[in-house]
């Protein structure tokens, strides 16, 4: 008996993939409504208020507090090194691919809206990691912690924080790694022709070499790649905005015009242009979606503070120097169209030949000062190290989740080896997906793990801020600042009762 005809099979599966698509796409404008983007504005303006605008007074102690560390704890990575891996998870595929999303469904002004997520979001960042760094835990000769650590001990709500374990487990263990990994293949497919799908087995053994090293090896590997890659970059957009240096005026007049309804062309999406950049804001500088809280505990200091004031800097390198860097460049050339994203209405075309938003739109600007294929290959090799860096930070997510998740002993090693095996499968899938589908289900993700942090660290603030006053009142006395839970009546802060504990 012989089975379907393969055209039949074919066709199942092309419906099969549009239902997954229709669904992710459904899903991700539920959890995306309005409501989210409202809260983490709202939540972001909120903590600038209430810390007095930290991310601006203390800018200078953010620079200097990156080479900081507490000696005294043998435990842990240095802030550096937290910072790197924070960097890690927040510079990936968001700061290429996201921007032209951003950009080719809310138009130039999408990116204001970025960068006003990103400068509230310090705010959002600092608590979260403030928080994490009260409520952390020693686990194994490191420091575990993150927003479910802070949901149990602060708000002692421990089916809430198992919950959020598991949204973060399937987002960074599952959803997210594909999009990261999608970026990638089809930089790496569109430069030198070789299948998404040996990209993906190739991502997945390097991934394999690091992961198996644990937070060490992470730590290491983020600290040179991430802030090399950074710099590198910046420096190519600077290069590329001075040789358009004519076109650069306008570039921010059409910004700062579309940001606020009064483009000629784009003033009839403002709606869609602040959500879109500030979904991908968030998506890409991880303010207040919860995930940065999880390698700020990692890190060794004397106070909560010093670590958040760390992980707010890390905001402003991802949004306001890299982001920047990928929007400017795209605009000073014009690689870009912008479409409304519910009527499929073209509102501008670039005169170059370009689809729907995706990595190519940085490329073909890149490729104006050097050409196609060295353009293509270098917005590959740059998203290839950002995306890769990121994916280790999703890892080390989700490997938290199994901590807290597990605990100690046999069912905690047998569940991580779980799920590095899950990951790497993740990453090989991501690499065949179709690009929005993979964009939409992240995008679910992220915003999953955003409403429940952002409602919790509103309801945990005030710990944040007496942590804050505690440190700054210490700065003014000539001290180094230390932290002391019973002293600011802080309770359920076990690690700082004996922080050198090994």
């Amino acid at each position: 008996m012989t089975g379907p005809p393969a055209s039949v099979l074919q066709g199942y599966m092309a419906l099969l993939s549009i239902s997954i698509e229709s669904l992710s796409q459904t899903l991700s404008s539920i959890v995306w409504s309005p409501a989210l983007v409202a809260l983490c504005l709202f939540s972001a303006l909120y903590f600038s208020i209430r810390t007095r605008f930290v991310q601006v007074r203390r800018f200078g102690a953010m620079a200097r507090l990156l080479f900081s560390t507490d000696k005294e704890q043998k435990t842990g990575i240095s802030s550096f090194q937290a910072f790197a891996m924070a960097l890690s998870g927040r510079v990936g595929t968001g700061n290429i691919v996201g921007v032209a999303t951003a950009i080719g469904y809310g138009g130039p002004g999408a990116i204001v809206w970025m960068w006003i997520i990103a400068f509230l979001g310090a705010g959002s960042a600092f608590v979260e990691a403030t928080l994490a760094q009260i409520y952390k835990e020693h686990h194994g000769g490191q420091y575990r912690g993150g927003p479910s650590y802070y949901i149990e001990k602060g708000l002692r709500c421990k089916w809430l924080a198992v919950v959020f374990s598991v949204c973060s487990l399937l987002a960074c263990g599952l959803l997210l790694p594909q999009v990261q990994c999608n970026g990638i293949a089809i930089a790496v497919a569109n430069t030198i022709h070789i299948p998404p799908v040996y990209v993906g087995l190739g991502v997945a053994f390097v991934l394999g070499l690091v992961i198996i090293g644990g937070v060490t090896r992470i730590a290491n590997v983020a600290q040179i790649v991430a802030p090399f890659m950074a710099i590198l970059y910046i420096i190519l957009a600077i290069v590329v905005l001075i040789c358009n240096a004519s076109a650069i005026p306008s570039v921010f007049a059409d910004m700062f015009k579309g940001a606020f309804g009064m483009h000629e062309l784009f003033g009839g999406i403002i709606g869609s242009t602040i959500a879109w950049g500030v979904k991908r804001g968030i998506y890409s500088n991880e303010a207040g979606q919860g995930t940065g809280p999880i390698v700020a505990a990692a890190a060794k200091v004397s106070h909560p503070v010093k670590q958040g004031l760390v992980q707010a800097f890390s905001v402003y390198v991802d949004t306001l120097l890299v982001c920047s860097a990928t929007a400017v460049m795209i605009m000073a050339v014009k690689t870009y169209n912008v479409m409304d994203a519910n009527t499929g209405e073209v509102l501008f075309r670039s005169a170059y030949n370009l689809g729907a938003p995706d990595v190519s739109y940085t490329s073909t600007a890149i490729g104006t000062l050097l050409g196609t294929t060295p353009g293509n290959v270098v917005v590959a090799v740059a998203l290839a190290f950002f995306a890769f860096t990121t994916i280790m930070a999703y890892y080390y997510y989700a490997e938290t989740s199994i901590v807290y998740l597990f605990g100690k002993g046999k069912k905690e090693q047998v569940a991580i080896r779980v799920l590095r095996v899950c990951i790497l499968i993740a990453v090989v899938f991501g690499s065949m997906k179709e690009a929005r589908t993979a964009w939409n289900a992240g995008d679910i993700g992220v915003g999953a793990m955003a409403w429940i942090n952002i409602i919790v660290i509103l309801l945990l603030s005030p710990k944040a801020i007496r942590a804050l006053k505690d440190y700054e009142k210490q700065e003014k006395e000539g001290k180094d600042p230390v932290f002391d839970p019973q002293k600011m009546n802080v309770e359920n802060a076990d690690f700082w009762n004996n922080p050198t504990k090994e």
